[in-house]
């Protein structure tokens, strides 16, 4: 049986600024993704019946975490939500899939593990249905799966406003490697902003491309995380990792990716940041080396579409 392959990239927020607060209790954000090499992967094959049904198996590295019901996993969702937006008719005559997930970004880890998988279903889904479903209403569908989930269905940079789901251009990125590390502890993303400094941190001033590293992380050092002292209370071991991070050879800016815990560094190229690994690497932490992602083509796969 022929199966389609989809990378579901980590997403990085390379400052995040709290903003304000809607009146439903949102907080207001501005950030700048990227996405990084790093990346789960979805292999999707036909099923036996027709109806739309979306079967999952989760496998990999972090998939202990993810063993629990299936019916309430993203990638589940995501075949629900396009069943839904579809309708009846519509669906009686989709194929069946099952999906297996390879887990290879930490669960629940501010790198939007769950955000670029639900992603990932969503491309695939729709391109092995064959759905019609133009750009910006496809990008309001996955915000029903979540504020992250839009940013990550086309994995480019991007700023990203409101509570997530407004998306601008971002300056045009210069050439640098990056480390993630996540020092295996999860945290929280509503414990951390309830614990966060009350105050709001205006926008930020971006230019429309950065020409050099050194230029970039000039313009980054003058952003914060908001969230960042608020996570490293939650769990220390933040601290421990942005410490190795700022000591590693070579490493331009150290800082903690959206609500915690995992953290990156940038270096002057992808050689660097992997030359560095081994002496950031601890006992259980997870860490990851290499280039940003920047688009461009899919994993390559055994059928251009699944046989009718």
């Amino acid at each position: 049986m022929s199966s389609l392959h989809e990378l579901a990239h980590a997403k990085i927020n390379l400052y995040l600024h709290v903003t304000g607060r809607r009146e439903d209790g949102y907080h207001l954000l501005d950030s700048l993704a990227v996405f990084a090499g790093a990346a789960d992967e979805l292999e999707l094959t036909r099923g036996a019946g027709l109806g739309g049904n979306v079967n999952l198996r989760v496998e990999g590295s972090f998939s202990p975490g993810l063993q629990g019901d299936q019916a309430d996993n993203l990638i589940v969702r995501a075949g629900r939500l396009l069943c839904e937006h579809v309708g009846p008719d519509v669906v009686r005559h989709l194929p069946d899939v099952d999906i297996v997930l390879r887990k290879e970004l930490p669960v629940a880890s501010g790198i939007g593990g769950g955000s670029a998988d639900a992603a990932a279903a969503l491309r695939l889904l729709r391109d092995v249905w064959k759905l019609s479903i133009p750009r910006q209403q496809f990008l309001m569908l996955a915000t029903r799966l979540g504020a992250d989930v839009p940013v990550c269905v086309e994995q480019l940079a991007a700023r990203m406003e409101g509570i997530g789901e407004e998306l601008s251009s971002a300056p045009r990125l210069p050439e640098c490697g990056i480390m993630l590390v996540n020092c295996g502890q999860s945290v929280s993303t509503p414990q951390v902003f309830r614990a966060r400094d009350p105050g709001f941190t205006p926008r930020a001033d971006l230019p429309a491309q950065w020409n050099t590293l050194a230029d970039m992380v000039r313009d980054l050092s003058t952003q914060t995380n908001d969230l960042q002292d608020a996570a490293c209370a939650i769990c220390p071991e933040i601290a421990d990792v942005l410490a190795a991070l700022r000591a590693a050879p070579g490493c331009r800016l150290a800082r903690m990716s959206g609500s915690g815990a995992t953290c990156y560094a940038l270096f002057d190229s992808p050689a660097a940041a992997r030359a560095a690994r081994a002496g950031v690497q601890r006992a259980k932490w997870w860490v990851w080396a290499g280039d940003l992602y920047r688009g461009g083509a899919r994993v390559a796969s055994s059928a251009a579409s699944l046989p009718a």
